[in-house]
């Protein structure tokens, strides 16, 4: 037989801001339960507002809108498949000014948050180291590249140039004149360039 569940045991206020706060509790053991209601009221009693969350095994919730420099209560139920169980004891807690600043370990309501400058300082540590690897790597490409134009530049063939020569024969080929034999002596000489042929005597 299932038995209802007990109120919600060391409900406590973490990470506290000038409009938000974080809700932390536990639950007895051997406890089955399936959700929670968080009540939450003003001090002045200007402002009440209830979170109900079902199908939840989640121990903390965080509230938001809330006013600056303003003292609140809370109250935690557990939600049980018999039904709600009764409300925890009730704490009450101060939200900070926007001005306020407390130094990173001083602030009693920042519980846990001290190692988050050292999770902040190594995530840069990562991202730095990641970038100037990207650049090493680009700078490399870059360089590799230039020399492999370089190469290429001077492994191509040079074209070899060609000398025009003119169309027209010289004067002095045209002027040649060729002997004329006859009777295997040199009997004249026959200018190619003239339509007759004078002959010298030897």
């Amino acid at each position: 037989l299932t038995r209802q569940v007990m109120a919600p045991v060391n409900v406590s206020v973490s990470q506290l801001r000038s409009d938000s706060a974080l809700i932390i509790w536990s639950v007895p053991q051997g406890d089955i339960v399936i959700g929670y209601v968080i009540s939450q009221q003003r001090q002045d009693g200007l402002m009440q507002r209830s979170i109900r969350e079902v199908n939840s095994s989640s121990r903390a919730c965080v509230l938001w809108d809330l006013d600056e420099d303003t003292h609140y209560s809370v109250q935690v139920q557990s939600i049980g498949l018999q039904g709600d169980s009764q409300p925890s004891h009730t704490v009450h807690f101060r939200t900070l000014e926007k001005t306020d600043h407390y130094p990173i370990g001083n602030d009693p309501t920042m519980e846990g948050m001290d190692l988050t400058p050292n999770l902040q300082t190594g995530e840069l540590l990562i991202v730095t180291t990641v970038l100037l690897l990207w650049a090493a790597v680009i700078a490399l490409f870059c360089r590799q590249y230039d020399i492999i134009k370089d190469n290429d530049y001077k492994d191509k063939p040079k074209r070899p140039s060609v000398r025009t020569e003119p169309s027209y024969y010289s004067t002095s080929v045209s002027a040649q004149s060729t002997p004329l034999y006859y009777n295997g002596g040199v009997q004249g000489i026959c200018d190619r360039t003239s339509s007759s042929s004078s002959i010298i005597s030897l």
